[in-house]
């Protein structure tokens, strides 16, 4: 999230984590830009107005950079023409202030599930089922309690099913970026998935998997 508005910018991502995103925030423009441009992003929340490098030229240039992630535009910014001007630059939505956080949420959720990645709200490895709208997860007929970022780390892996993580992009995508993620960190918390999808189920075939050297994936039959 790129917003000047320091009280803004805390509270929405306060907000957004209680719903298990990761969030990180820039303050001007430069710094929004080059966080952008280095980081892979599901979606991006840009102020207009901005110190710096204003929204619309950030988003101008992350597109000429064939940089695809969606971008939300975020501003007191009301005007039809101001609206045009930020669609027409390679923003995905217009959010204007003031606005219901329930609002943003929905379009938020709305841009991950575009064809990007064809985002489903039910994922499903073998008999475990994830349902992203309710937060619920079952393994056949036992609901499952997890913590936020065990959450967020099993919907990670269910999204890139059967394909090999590693290390650093699980980190980049649950955790936040200046979050104090130590080096076993991921280790830990794979072994809590573990102990909640796998092993209170000795007559299944886990679902969690390391694929050493490399990283870790969810796979099913």
């Amino acid at each position: 999230m790129v917003e000047d508005e320091h009280k803004i910018a805390n509270s929405i991502k306060k907000g957004l984590e209680q719903e298990t995103y990761a969030v990180d925030i820039a303050y001007d423009g430069e710094r929004g830009f080059d966080l952008a441009s280095s980081e892979s992003y599901d979606v991006i929340i840009l102020d207009l107005m901005l110190p710096g490098l204003d929204g619309v030229t950030i988003c101008k240039n992350l597109r000429k950079e064939n940089n695809h992630s969606p971008i939300l535009i975020l501003t007191a910014k009301g005007e039809i023409d101001d609206k045009v001007k930020g669609l027409n630059s390679g923003a995905d939505d217009y959010l204007v202030k003031p606005f219901a956080f329930s609002e943003l949420l929905a379009r938020i959720k709305a841009l991950t599930r575009r064809p990007k990645r064809s985002l489903q709200t039910k994922l499903k490895v073998s008999d475990l089922i994830l349902n992203s709208l309710t937060y619920e997860i079952k393994r056949g007929s036992k609901n499952i309690e997890l913590s936020k970022t065990e959450y967020a780390l099993l919907e990670y892996l269910i999204r890139y099913k059967g394909k090999v993580l590693t290390k650093d992009q699980i980190i980049n995508h649950v955790w936040d970026y200046d979050a104090d993620v130590l080096p076993n960190t991921v280790e830990v918390y794979i072994g809590y998935l573990r102990n909640k999808i796998d092993k209170p189920f000795p007559n299944k075939n886990p679902l969690i998997h390391t694929v050493r050297g490399f990283g870790y994936k969810i796979e099913g039959n």
